[in-house]
């Protein structure tokens, strides 16, 4: 922590608008204040303000460089990790900022935050005792050589950096850094289980290929947002591993579905050219995991085509997880009927799901602004007709129980 004379600037500034306090003290030439630390510190408090707001609450908490704090996890997801693992000893070999470790930690008796970057290793040890984590230990190291001699423990996570040499990102296995399909043997000899977590970008069927040992692939989703990708490795396992699917909404509600890829590649139904009165469209972990055919067992919802994973019902599923949507008509793209649809749309927000053209060259052809209340869906029925759905949303349903 800096001085008092430092603090105080932070504690009085800390709603500012950032760029114009900067701008504001440009030229200020302050022996008491460091401005370029305050500055970082009243920048990484307004975005803990949502992203982490347990730490926002404690005066105390130092906030790394923008960077670390914007790669790191939500306070959500970093609780739902925490929900996935147990036992006595705890590694986290790329520790960062510290906001997984910490709720983690909290599950062990013992936790070892790793960490190469020393400024890091020094915020995290501020913050830890802040915390009142006693388990905590920092230990400033590169991942893979502490991997290399440490003791055995029971969970071991890591979380590869998925940025190049060069700053770009990367969302490959082996292009981010350490690259764990150099060292999973390794992992599987030092701990029982091993959460790695990867960018959402990556292919899971990809990554079943490459990783050893995989007992659950978890999709993480906050508020509809697919944020994470965690693969869980168990020491011995040998079966398939369980795809979980799950939404983090708004206080801490919480939707999940679980199922085996073989199970859904084995289902067979039917598909409709049938536009009912409700159109649902699932959330994003389950687009993101291909949980497409097994929706339909679930709930009585009817697909409108293999590859356009939009449903349709005359009944209303409140506890359906994904975006429900009151259908109010639909029309072919025969020009006549096309003009007789769109007549007082001027401005929709539009979907494409399984559509020749993108977004933006449809708004293009439509002559309409984004916006306002009114949806557009455009999408390939069971047919092959192309259609355009209008609908007024319902809701977004996050329901807090989970569906296997």
């Amino acid at each position: 922590m800096r001085n008092e004379a430092t603090r105080e600037f932070v504690r009085d500034h800390r709603f500012d608008d950032v760029r114009k306090l900067a701008l504001q003290t440009a030229s200020r030439v302050d022996r008491e204040v460091d401005i370029p630390w305050a500055l970082n510190q009243i920048a990484g408090r307004q975005l803990a303000e949502n992203k982490i707001p347990a730490w926002f609450q404690l005066e105390k908490i130092v906030y790394p460089p923008h960077l670390s704090l914007e790669q790191c996890s939500s306070e959500q997801t970093a609780r739902y990790k925490a929900g996935l693992l147990s036992g006595t000893s705890f590694v986290d070999l790329t520790g960062g900022f510290g906001v997984d470790f910490a709720f983690i930690s909290e599950k062990f008796h013992e936790a070892y935050y790793v960490e190469k970057q020393k400024e890091l290793c020094e915020i995290a040890a501020i913050n830890f005792q802040t915390l009142g984590l006693r388990s905590a230990h920092v230990i400033t190291s590169d991942a893979t050589e502490y991997l290399k001699k440490m003791s055995p423990v029971d969970v071991i996570f890591i979380d590869p950096s998925r940025r190049s040499t060069t700053g770009n990102k990367v969302f490959s296995i082996e292009d981010a850094e350490p690259d764990v399909l150099k060292i999973q043997d390794l992992l599987l000899e030092k701990a029982g289980s091993i959460l790695i977590k990867f960018s959402p970008m990556l292919d899971i069927s990809m990554a079943l290929k490459q990783l050893k040992n995989v007992s659950e692939v978890h999709i993480v989703s906050l508020e509809n947002e697919c944020k994470e990708l965690l693969f869980l490795l168990k020491k011995d396992f040998e079966s398939e591993p369980l795809i979980v699917c799950v939404n983090l909404g708004k206080k801490n509600s919480q939707s999940g579905i679980s199922f085996l890829q073989s199970q859904e590649k084995a289902r067979q139904i039917g598909y409709t050219s049938e536009i009912e009165q409700y159109l649902y469209e699932p959330n994003s972990s389950l687009l993101k995991a291909g949980f497409y055919k097994g929706l339909t067992d679930l709930y009585p919802i009817r697909k409108l085509h293999p590859d356009s994973h939009l449903y349709s019902s005359n009944q209303f599923i409140s506890d359906f997880p994904g975006r429900i949507f009151n259908v109010e008509t639909c029309s072919s793209f025969n020009k006549k009927e096309l003009k007789y649809f769109l007549q007082a749309i001027d401005k929709a927000s539009v979907t494409v799901r399984n559509f020749p053209i993108s977004v933006a060259e449809l708004r293009k052809k439509l002559k309409i602004k984004e916006g306002g209340e009114i949806y557009l869906f455009a999408t390939t029925l069971a047919n092959g007709q192309h259609v355009l759905i209008r609908v007024r949303k319902c809701f977004f349903c996050c329901p807090t129980r989970t569906r296997t």
